[in-house]
């Protein structure tokens, strides 16, 4: 289990928009790991989606599956000092509405790398149920000092 502080030691996202809390597994390799965002009413964006029907926006769903593969892949000690950034989104499918007091249990794959160029594949679940999946193409590069 990987801890909020290991995480933001790696991971470049403060509030308000870090979204992932902990990594419960990840493999040797850095090519698999899970992880969970606890979904509160606390969120700033349940401000306004939607009063009175809060739903958790479904790009922040697929922002949080990105983030905890950027978690997962900052881990690696070969991508010390690296950004992610993210390139495409490709079969991203939504399957069920995310609402306060939801947990998130994020399911990452990295699919390949061929350089700093990569794809991976989340799915994103709530008590077992697919609330959504992507595929992301992304980029490392140099943070900037």
């Amino acid at each position: 289990m990987i801890p909020i502080e290991q995480i933001l030691e790696h991971l470049p996202h403060r509030y308000p928009i870090l979204l992932v809390d902990r990594l419960l597994e990840v493999e040797s390799d850095y090519s698999r790991g899970k992880g969970i965002k606890n979904v509160t009413i606390n969120e700033p964006f349940f401000q306004g989606h939607y009063p009175g029907k809060p739903i958790m926006p479904g790009v922040l769903i697929v922002e949080s599956i990105a983030q905890c593969a950027a978690a997962i892949m900052l881990l690696d000690p070969k991508n010390k000092g690296l950004l992610p950034i993210l390139g495409a989104l490709d079969n991203v499918k939504f399957k069920r509405m995310v609402v306060p007091g939801d947990q998130l249990t994020l399911d990452i794959e990295i699919l390949w790398m061929r350089g700093a160029i990569g794809k991976g594949r989340g799915v994103a679940h709530v008590s077992g149920e697919q609330a959504a999946s992507a595929e992301l193409t992304f980029k490392l590069i140099p943070k900037e000092d």
